[in-house]
């Protein structure tokens, strides 16, 4: 019977090329799985490659072999119908009480279970390779290269993109490959839009992902927040901003600071534009369940139908993709002295040269060492030569950080990914703290910087404050 059934797979042409194809796909299987035990690490596109691609081929030739059979068996009784001599194809008939036919059963039901686990771990490791993050970032490079970058340097990077973009259950899992799909086709067809549009509406709830790891209705208090300036005079003199933070959250009964916005007792909607940067109507609804309406000054012209509830993304918008601006780029490198500072007026020219346009980051590369190594040729010939590493270390420095945030094939540019946390690169907190959003009794939502912080010192060279602070 066991000769039967290969004569009929061997004469059978879907079928014996169906069993090649699963002959083929198992052996690639087995060795790309191999490798990886062995502890090989390539790129992303090995793993798609060993538990996506090829466990489909191998399936797929699975299901020629029977299809084949049938096929061959269907064109034979086409040919005895029509008068005409074939040859029996069809399947074989299993007699059971045949100890011949029980020991090819035996053999076949091994195959099986062989076939199901191949497909058991392909499945397992073909999910395991689509959460891992640099499937995640780096499968569609030219799409995701930004996402990617910036979430390597940004205070996440630890954690695994599938954690805050899907979170756990299975109904997020199916929702997100779904609309993975759609991106596949529009990067595979050039349809995706430049930039991104953020923000992401269909993102989960914070509740449900940030929260797995955060608690912002634990009592913070307030947290003292020290910013490092320079300034753009030859010196690149030092300035520093000193902010006492109040972070606040639940203190006993009462909730307070700025984690008051998503206490649990506290429920706040809102309506945006797609943006969510124009705030229409905000609705509050406290514990004790009364309602408050803060009517916009006006209507918004292009508002979203659905109101929103008020979570963690709202003010913390780019909490792991973050795009930073040029003058704060250059500080924070200034200050941990990666850009030697004791250059004449590096912080000026840095800065100038990150904001020069540029067509590719090849171009960018070019001309920010062309401009920054120009300069002091010109302005500092002594300086140039003695200290030719100095700006050397300054031009790689500058370069790194134009790379990090720019991405004109993506149309990303300087600001095109502002953050809400604060009040400096857009309205973020004044959205809707502006004294013009009002209930009908005339309550505001104030505009009172002191809700959120207190100022210690601004721009001053050397704050007392910091000097009491740290020498007390």
């Amino acid at each position: 019977m066991l000769k039967d059934f290969l004569r009929r797979i061997s004469r059978n042409p879907v079928s014996l090329f169906g069993v090649w194809v699963t002959s083929v796909s198992a052996v690639i299987f087995f060795s790309l799985f191999g490798m990886e035990l062995v502890g090989f690490s390539g790129s992303p596109y090995i793993g798609i490659m060993a538990f996506l691609i090829v466990p489909a081929f191998f399936i797929g030739g699975l299901l020629l072999i029977p299809f084949g059979i049938w096929r061959a068996k269907r064109r034979a009784r086409k040919a005895l119908e029509a008068g005409e001599a074939a040859p029996d194809e069809g399947f074989p008939i299993l007699d059971f009480n045949s100890e011949k036919v029980r020991k090819i059963a035996m053999i076949l039901s091994v195959l099986s279970v062989v076939n199901l686990i191949i497909i058991a771990t392909a499945t397992y490791k073909g999910v395991e390779i689509m959460g891992s993050t640099k499937f995640c970032g780096t499968a569609c490079h030219t799409v995701m290269a930004p996402e990617y970058t910036t979430y390597q340097n940004s205070p996440h990077a630890k954690v695994k993109c599938v954690e805050c973009h899907i979170g756990s259950g299975a109904s997020w899992f199916v929702k997100s490959k779904l609309s993975g799909s759609w991106q596949l086709i529009s990067v595979a067809f050039n349809l995706y839009q430049r930039p991104i549009p953020t923000p992401v509406h269909n993102l989960r709830p914070a509740r449900d992902t940030c929260e797995q790891c955060h608690w912002p209705t634990k009592f913070v208090g307030d947290r003292l927040k020290v910013i490092t300036r320079f300034n753009e005079d030859e010196e690149n003199s030092e300035i520093k901003t000193a902010l006492l933070i109040h972070v606040g959250g639940n203190q006993g009964s009462v909730s307070r600071g700025i984690h008051w916005h998503v206490d649990r007792g506290v429920k706040i909607r809102y309506q945006s534009d797609e943006k969510r940067q124009a705030i229409g109507d905000v609705e509050m609804t406290k514990a004790d369940g009364t309602v408050e309406l803060f009517k916009a000054p006006k209507p918004l012209e292009k508002a979203q139908a659905d109101w929103r509830t008020m979570d963690c993304v709202d003010c913390h918008n780019r909490p792991s993709h973050i795009y930073r601006l040029p003058e704060d780029e250059v500080n924070t490198s200034m200050a941990s002295g990666r850009i030697d500072r004791t250059l004449p007026f590096i912080r000026r020219e840095a800065v100038k040269a990150l904001k020069a346009p540029y067509a590719t980051r090849e171009e960018a590369a070019m001309k920010i060492r062309q401009a920054l190594t120009g300069f002091y040729a010109k302005e500092h010939p002594d300086m140039a030569k003695a200290r030719a590493a100095t700006i050397e270390d300054a031009v790689k420095d500058v370069t790194r950080i134009y790379e990090g945030n720019v991405w004109p094939h993506m149309k990303i540019n300087w600001g095109s990914y502002p953050t809400n946390l604060g009040h400096t690169q857009v309205d973020g907190c004044f959205r809707c703290h502006d004294d013009e959003h009002k209930t009908a009794a005339g309550k505001k939502i104030s505009q009172d910087c002191a809700l959120c912080h207190s100022v210690l010192a601004q721009d001053e060279k050397d704050p007392k404050i910091l000097k009491d602070l740290l020498n007390p």
